[in-house]
């Protein structure tokens, strides 16, 4: 008889509690394994991710997968190799003057199941991150991977059953309502990668069945241009990071905020950055494209709603590709009546707005949702650091675009609509674990002292230690 997605969920669910049940506390040994296992797999499948992702995608930029998916993956797998040892081991902690000699100390388990639901942007990489924390903390793990890049998914998920037994790690692949009943389940713990609206859903689902969700969602990451900036570079290298990917990067810049006399001089130093990293676009095997044909038609429409509202579009390139690559265009004049300056790009569209000094620069920033990401580009040390004390962003880059999110010994997560929950390095381990604290009494306890019968002695300990623990 055969099941339905939903029943093959729950069973798949069942048979990895059932195999942590029996192994509650993996050894050190097993966790390295199993963390060996992934980078081993990521490194003998690189070139069949590659050609996936660009299947997928209709055209993925081949250095793009390795340097984004494949490369990430291995780093994470080795970091996590090197340091879950003493991730894992119970530690010391300092226990008050009247409870000794009793003792404190707190000890990492496993939560049990981990859910993963991944994103199309970076399949790969947004699959394995969260798993490889999840393995490194002693967690059984489901992913299910985004509907719209099939091809990948269909790899990750014979890739991960060669490696790996069904209740050590699966991949559950299905469209829209596979993923709704995923994240029905009732997980110890569910990670989800995607849009803040999408991320509202999963979290009340997850909600009913009391299950803790680490949300990473996205949002409009602002980049502040000081007047302090070395025009050129910053061009350069917001260049990169709004192009990485054709923009479909959760924490690309999605608008600039510059000294109006700095914007036409930007505009300039952008194009030619643009031009310089894609010398054309049609045929160009270094640039992505749109992933499908409604997020094309998606950005075309917010191109159109900037232009009637007013805004000036500037194209990058003189070309119209005949598939879904799409041209860069930087905006100027916009404001936010247009689509483009309220919602998430995701895309090659870079507005730039005009600011009267950085007091309006912040409060343009304070006054949107708290982003994902923020860029400040600038060699004024202390506007620098007041950027940094007076805005609020899940991370932030200083002259540079996106590599805050390749640190290992950072916390990458999100703040209010972007998400909540960290994780890379010690982070993710601590995200998958449950820190249980012990202590561990003597048996000459001075706390017999405050049982009944009470009486002087109690009362004239209980003031002692009110003056010791004030």
């Amino acid at each position: 008889m055969n099941q339905t997605p939903t029943e093959h969920l729950h069973l798949a669910l069942r048979q990895q509690r059932a195999a942590f049940e029996r192994e509650p506390m993996p050894t050190l040994a097993v966790r390295r394994d199993r963390l060996r296992r992934v980078h081993a797999m990521t490194l003998r499948h690189a070139d069949a991710l590659a050609d996936a992702i660009a299947a997928d995608f209709g055209h993925r930029a081949r250095q793009e997968t390795l340097l984004a998916e494949v490369f990430t993956v291995r780093a994470g797998a080795r970091h996590a190799i090197a340091h879950v040892g003493r991730w894992m081991k119970a530690r010391r902690v300092a226990t008050q003057l009247h409870f000794l000699p009793g003792r404190n100390r707190l000890l990492p388990q496993p939560l049990g199941v981990a859910g993963i639901v991944a994103p199309w942007n970076y399949p790969y990489y947004l699959s394995m991150a969260p798993a490889i924390a999840a393995l490194a903390a002693g967690n059984r793990v489901m992913i299910k991977p985004s509907e719209l890049t099939p091809a990948t998914s269909q790899l990750l998920a014979t890739m991960v059953a060669a490696d790996f037994a069904a209740d050590e790690m699966q991949v559950v692949t299905g469209d829209a309502e596979v993923g709704r009943a995923f994240v029905e389940l009732p997980f110890d713990h569910l990670f989800f990668t995607g849009s803040t609206a999408v991320g509202r859903l999963v979290a009340q689902a997850a909600a009913r069945n009391l299950t803790p969700v680490t949300l990473e969602l996205g949002g409009k990451s602002p980049a502040i241009v000081d007047t302090s900036c070395d025009l050129p570079r910053t061009a350069e290298r917001l260049a990169f990071g709004k192009l990485l990917n054709a923009g479909q990067t959760c924490v690309a810049p999605d608008y600039i905020l510059a000294p109006k006399p700095l914007v036409e001089p930007l505009v300039e130093q952008l194009v030619a950055a643009m031009r310089r990293l894609y010398p054309r676009l049609t045929g160009n095997p270094d640039y992505t494209a749109i992933v499908s044909a409604r997020h094309h038609a998606r950005l075309q429409a917010l191109l159109d709603d900037a232009r009637a509202k007013g805004a000036r579009l500037i194209a990058t390139h003189d070309e119209t590709p005949a598939d879904r690559r799409f041209v860069p265009h930087l905006l100027t004049g916009v404001d936010d009546t247009m689509a483009v300056m309220r919602d998430e790009i995701f895309g090659p569209i870079l507005p730039i707005v005009g600011c009267n000094g950085v007091d309006d620069a912040l409060a343009r920033v304070r006054s949107r949702e708290r982003p994902l990401a923020l860029y400040w580009f600038g060699r004024d040390a202390r506007t620098q650091q007041r950027v940094l004390e007076q805005t609020y962003a899940g991370g932030v880059t200083v002259n540079d675009c996106i590599w805050h999110l390749g640190q290992e010994n950072q916390p990458f997560g999100g703040i209010g609509a972007s998400g909540h929950g960290a994780y890379h390095g010690v982070w993710g381990f601590n995200t998958f674990s449950k820190h249980k604290p012990v202590f561990v009494q003597s048996a000459l306890a001075g706390t017999a002292l405050l049982r009944p019968p009470y009486g002087r002695v109690f009362d004239r300990l209980l003031n002692v230690l009110g003056r010791m623990s004030g």
